[in-house]
């Protein structure tokens, strides 16, 4: 027993040495990271397939109730059976892909274990089956009841599938084999389960904190590049910008450029990639002519012409502005293997952020142009308290909850462009607005989850029709920020967009079950700032005035009490559709 104990050891451990080497390959944690797509479940029956086929290959022989000495079982004679970590694949199969590929490798186990011993064996094919189900229906049920990082319930599933295993044995073959392998398999294949899963958890896990981590660090690059994106792309902004992500990003070289020459070069590189002079290297030509992100893994694809730099590799990221490629942002390695999957995702994160902090720059640049500074002046702002509250929210949510956090970080980067389009437009889609509102919306559920409950109604043939930037969003603010006090739940706001009978005229309402307006605001709602304690009371003055400017005596904001407690507000104007139908 202790000697069969000894060699299934070393069976498992050439499993486990198999396992740890392959969770470290970047696309497999690619594919763990998305297990439940289809294209990752087809490559983990792939990997733990050829795993199960590999420990019948390598079992151990057993004949008479001895071990019989080999390496390598392709053939198994009659009469002869093998002890191996069949089960342990198997279960790890279920435990990481769920029913679907537990079973599928359990076929595909118990059908090679079948053939192995010469059509000998069939129940092998049941045991593994059912061994696969079981661990898979494992998995759904641990994720119910987030146990799926308990080590300890990993042990205990790989000693239940190997007990069934022994139990289908001692029924088929007889207990004397049973007997003789179950206490070493049971065993040995309850520790390795456990140690197989750490593993994949410990990988995945590390790969959540890096992620984590460069969300934080991709926040506070925005929160600190905003000033200076502010600018335009210009070369001193440029040139504090990659100050700025070289401190954080501890990259070998930072470096910008516009369409034409380069604006910034801080780090490895600095004595000839320098401000002022013509882009030089050849894969940033090709990021400015193609507007795609490239990666190269070598100097020859970096393409500079200078025989010492010192730049192994690269990542350049084109930068946007109105969807036009306005320059480029690249990180540079002088060692080739530490450009990995972390940094191409951080790349793609600042480039998104950055074009968006670029287009809200020229956006306030052309802002500052225009004469019309009562309309621009609100279209343009973006408030400070929100953006910071939102990063906030965020920052909180990185290490609990990283999806989370990475959806509401492009759920900020949409509500910035809802801005930017409201900064260029006055008049913009009712589809853009509910967007925005959305963005909005889904930021403010992550701060006060379940607080408020938002119920937007309206109609597919009016998503066409024009109306001021912000106009809904606004009321909706409002509404969160006043109409509640404190109160903490049962807090209702309706948003009811619709046209009049004669379809000429387009009528927006937010109503909400609240505390309702003191008598004496009621007057002075859009007509002149009302201060409070939580805000400036200019929002819906501005709205006021921009309808007026927009469409005269028929653009109009009411403000209402309810009967039985609350407020409406109901903006009416012109029914416009883009392209002139009404």
């Amino acid at each position: 027993m202790l000697d069969l104990f000894i060699l299934m050891m070393e069976r498992v451990g050439l499993i486990i040495l198999l396992a740890f080497l392959l969770v470290n390959v970047t696309y497999f944690k690619r594919v763990l990271e998305n297990r439940t797509q289809l294209s990752s479940k087809v490559i983990l029956i792939i990997v733990f397939g050829l795993f199960a086929i590999l420990t019948n290959f390598t079992g151990i022989e057993i004949t008479g109730n001895q071990i019989v000495p080999s390496n390598f079982l392709t053939h198994i004679s009659e009469n002869t059976s093998i002890a191996n970590a069949r089960t342990l694949v198997i279960s790890v199969a279920g435990l990481v892909g769920g029913p679907s590929v537990g079973t599928t490798v359990g076929g595909i186990a118990g059908v090679h274990r079948f053939l192995q011993g010469s059509g000998e064996g069939s129940f092998y094919i049941f045991s593994s089956l059912l061994i696969g189900l079981i661990s898979g229906l494992v998995r759904l049920l641990l994720i119910k009841r987030q146990w799926q990082n308990k080590a300890l319930v990993y042990a205990l599933v790989g000693i239940l599938m190997e007990s069934i295993q022994m139990i289908f044995v001692a029924f088929f073959s007889g207990t004397d084999l049973a007997k003789m392998i179950a206490g070493p398999m049971i065993m040995i294949n309850g520790i390795g389960t456990f140690i197989f899963m750490s593993i994949i958890n410990v990988t995945l896990k590390q790969e959540e904190q890096a992620k984590a981590v460069q969300t934080h660090d991709v926040l506070n690059l925005a929160a600190q590049t905003l000033p200076y994106f502010r600018a335009g792309l210009k070369r001193e902004s440029s040139q504090a910008v990659a100050e700025i992500i070289q401190r954080y990003t501890k990259l070998a070289a930072i470096s910008m450029t516009d369409k034409h020459q380069i604006l910034a070069h801080v780090g490895a590189g600095s004595d000839h990639h320098i401000p002022e002079l013509e882009v030089i290297t050849e894969l940033s030509k090709k990021v400015l002519q193609t507007g795609e992100m490239l990666i190269a893994h070598s100097k020859e694809q970096i393409g500079c012409k200078n025989p010492d730099c010192p730049l192994a590799a690269a990542i350049v990221i084109p930068l946007f502005a109105h969807e036009q490629v306005v320059g480029t942002l690249k990180m540079y390695f002088t060692d080739e293997s530490k450009l990995t999957y972390v940094e191409e995702e951080l790349a793609e994160g600042l480039a998104t952020i950055f074009s968006s902090q670029i287009e809200l720059g020229e956006a306030e640049e052309r802002s500052r142009l225009l004469k019309d500074a009562e309309i621009k002046s609100l279209q343009a702002q973006v408030n400070p308290h929100f953006f910071f509250n939102a990063i906030n929210t965020i920052s909180a949510l990185m290490r609990r909850d990283t999806d989370q956090a990475r959806s509401l970080l492009l759920q900020l980067s949409n509500y910035f462009r809802g801005n930017l389009t409201g900064a260029r437009q006055t008049k913009i889609l009712l589809s853009q607005e509910l967007q925005h509102l959305a963005a909005y919306l889904q930021l403010e559920q992550a701060r006060f989850p379940n607080r408020y409950h938002i119920d937007v109604k309206t109609s597919d043939a009016l998503e066409n029709a024009l109306i001021p930037p912000y106009a809904v969003q606004i009321l909706v603010e409002n509404a969160i920020k006043h109409a509640f006090a404190n109160r903490k739940e049962d807090n209702y706001v309706e948003v009811r967009i619709f046209s009049n009978s004669n379809n000429d005229t387009l009528i927006l309402q937010v109503e909400d079950n609240g505390i309702g307006i003191k008598t004496d605001l009621l007057p002075k709602l859009g007509k002149q700032a009302v201060v409070s304690v939580k805000g400036t009371g200019t929002a819906l003055e501005n709205l006021n005035r921009r309808l007026h400017s927009l469409y005269g005596e028929t653009g109009k904001l009411k403000a209402e009490n309810k009967k039985m407690g609350g407020a409406i507000f109901t903006i009416t104007l012109p029914l416009e559709l883009k392209g002139g139908e009404e």
